[in-house]
C-alpha cells in the first residue's frame, strides 16, 4: 500500500470565468463574445442594450461584465448602481475608446473594476479581464490617453495598402454589421460580386469569417470598432 502524500492534492486548474458582454454595437458584441470563448472563459449572455443586463444578469451567476461606456440612452455610469443591485457578485468593466478623468474618477466611486480600450489587442483586453476577475482594479492607460491606440503606424498601414478601395468598403460596411445582402445593396453590385469581395477581404487579412475580419481590422486600427469608420488613411 503507497503513503499518501504529505503535500496532499494537486491543486485543479482554476474555474473559468464566467462573462456578460453588452454592447449596442451587435458585431463587435458577438466578434468579442467569440473572443472570450477561445480564450476558455464561459460567455454567459450577450446583451445590446444597459436596459437588458439587470436581468441577464440576475439569472446568468456572471463574475465579471464588460460594458461599453455610450449608449443611444447615456451612458453605462448610469446604469452601474441598479446593475450591481442585481448582481452584487459581478465585477463590471467598462469598454471605451476614450476615457476622460472624471469618467474615470466617477467609474471608480460607482464601483467599476476596470476600464479597457475598444481598439486594443484582444490579449489586452483579455489581460483586463483575467486581472479584475482576480480582484484587482485595473485601468488601461490606452484607454485613459484615448485617441489611437498605441501601436506602430506603418503596422496598419502594411495590411491597408493590399487591400482595393472596394474592399476598404467593406471591411467598414462589415464592422457597420451590415449582411451580405445589404452590402450589395449598398454598393451597387450583385450579392455574388459582393460575396467575392468579402472573401477578398478575409483572404487578405487572413481569417476565415467576416467576424474575424472586424476583430483584425480594429487590432490593426483599420476601422472604428464603435463607428465603423475608415481610420488607416
Amino acid at each position: 500500500m503507497s503513503r499518501p502524500s504529505a503535500a496532499g492534492p494537486l491543486p485543479g486548474p482554476a474555474p473559468a470565468t464566467r462573462v456578460v458582454v453588452c454592447d449596442d454595437h451587435a458585431v463587435f458584441a458577438d466578434s468579442l463574445a467569440l473572443v472570450l470563448a477561445d480564450a476558455g472563459h464561459v460567455v454567459v449572455g450577450v446583451a445590446y442594450s444597459p436596459g437588458e443586463l439587470p436581468a441577464v444578469l440576475a439569472s446568468r451567476r456572471a463574475d465579471v461584465c464588460l460594458i461599453d461606456l455610450q449608449f443611444p440612452s447615456g451612458t453605462a455610469l448610469e446604469w452601474i448602481p441598479r446593475l450591481r443591485a442585481a448582481a452584487p457578485a459581478a465585477r463590471f468593466v467598462v469598454l471605451t475608446g476614450f476615457l476622460e478623468r472624471h469618467v474615470l474618477e466617477a467609474g471608480l466611486a460607482a464601483g467599476v473594476r476596470g476600464f479597457a480600450h475598444k481598439g486594443q489587442q484582444a490579449g489586452d483586453v483579455l489581460e483586463v479581464l483575467r486581472r479584475v476577475a482576480r480582484g484587482e482594479v485595473v485601468v488601461d492607460r490606452a484607454a485613459l490617453r484615448g485617441g489611437p491606440v498605441d501601436r506602430p503606424r506603418n503596422q496598419a498601414q502594411k495590411v491597408a495598402r493590399f487591400l482595393t478601395p472596394r474592399e476598404r468598403e467593406v471591411l467598414t460596411r462589415l464592422a457597420r454589421g451590415e449582411s451580405t445582402q445589404a452590402l450589395a445593396k449598398a454598393m451597387g453590385v450583385t450579392r455574388s460580386t459582393a460575396r467575392s469581395h468579402v472573401q477578398s477581404v478575409l483572404s487578405k487579412l487572413g481569417v476565415h469569417s467576416q467576424r474575424e475580419a472586424v476583430i483584425e481590422a480594429a487590432r490593426h486600427g483599420l476601422v472604428s470598432v464603435e463607428t465603423g469608420e475608415w481610420l488607416a488613411g
